[in-house]
C-alpha cells in the first residue's frame, strides 16, 4: 500500500540509501521508481530540499542519474528488465498482453489436442 500512497500523492520516484525487499518491489509493480544511493549522497540531497523550498531533482531513468539543480550527478542501478517496463509503462498485465497472440494460439492447438479440458462437465 506504500507505493501507492505516495504515488497518489504525486511521488514518481523515490530516494534512499535500501528499501526492504517487499517495498522495493511493489514500487515497480506499481510505477514508483526506488533509487539507492550512498547514505552520503542522500544525507546531501536532503540538505539542499530543506534549504531550497522547490528543489527539485531531475531524474533520467534513461541515463540511470539523478541531477541536482546545482549540477551534481549520480549514477544509479536497476535491472535492465525493470527499466524496460518502467520507460514502457508495463505492469504485469501489459507484459502478458505483449503476448496474446501467441497465447492465443496455444489456446486454440491446445483444444485440438486434449479437447476433454474444455468440455462441460456432465452431470
Amino acid at each position: 500500500h506504500a507505493p501507492w500512497a505516495l504515488l497518489e500523492y504525486g511521488f514518481r520516484v523515490v530516494i534512499a540509501p535500501s528499501f526492504a525487499d517487499i517495498f522495493y518491489n511493489n514500487c515497480f509493480k506499481n510505477g514508483l521508481l526506488p533509487i539507492v544511493l550512498p547514505e552520503s549522497v542522500v544525507d546531501g540531497l536532503f540538505v539542499g530540499v530543506s534549504a531550497h523550498p522547490g528543489y527539485a531533482l531531475a531524474v533520467d531513468l534513461r541515463a540511470q542519474t539523478v541531477c541536482t539543480p546545482e549540477g551534481a550527478s549520480f549514477s544509479f542501478e536497476v535491472e535492465p528488465f525493470r527499466k524496460h517496463c518502467m520507460l514502457e509503462g508495463l505492469d504485469d498485465i501489459g507484459l502478458t498482453l505483449q503476448h496474446a497472440e501467441a497465447i492465443r494460439s496455444y489456446e486454440e492447438a491446445r483444444r485440438i489436442s486434449a479437447p476433454w479440458i474444455f468440455s462441460p462437465l456432465q452431470s
